[in-house]
């Protein structure tokens, strides 16, 4: 099953989408096997038995609590999906279970593609002057690929 609109998608269409996409489209084995730590996973490789490549990659976009602050809320409204071609509904909260869209327009029809939350960690520790937070989503029924995650560290 794959989701498609001629027009950029109303918050209906995704609504009707998410409906439809029911549970993971993958084992249950995998659901929320990326909350480790990325260079973990790559060092274990668990993930690479079955298959999967672990891309590790940081960019270091600034420092200070300001910076950090400013990160996690592009993250939450999800302004990293802000393009003309890309865009998820910025009233989607980043929490454990909310269903969500990452709709994305593939030539001349749009492609709706649901995923849920499937984590969301957030560590502060301020005596070391170190803090992350990521999030996790997995693929339902209906997209076309089988993980996604995005980590700000």
């Amino acid at each position: 099953m794959v989701f498609l609109c001629w027009t950029r998608p109303s918050p209906e269409e995704q609504k009707a989408c998410i409906n439809k996409s029911g549970s993971f489209n993958y084992d249950n084995k995998f659901r929320g096997a990326t909350e480790k730590p990325a260079i973990q996973l790559k060092q274990d490789k668990e993930l690479a038995k079955d298959g999967f490549s672990v891309n590790y990659a940081r960019v270091l976009v600034g420092s200070g609590v300001e910076t950090f602050e400013k990160g996690k809320t592009a993250l939450q409204s999800w302004r990293h999906f802000g393009l003309n071609w890309a865009f998820v509904d910025p009233k989607a909260p980043i929490q454990s279970g909310t269903k969500f869209c990452v709709c994305v327009k593939e030539l001349f029809p749009w492609l709706m593609m649901p995923l849920q939350v499937v984590y969301v960690n957030e560590n502060k520790n301020l005596k070391k002057g170190v803090a992350s937070f990521s999030f996790g989503s997995g693929t339902l029924q209906g997209h076309l690929l089988t993980l996604f995650v995005i980590p700000l560290i």
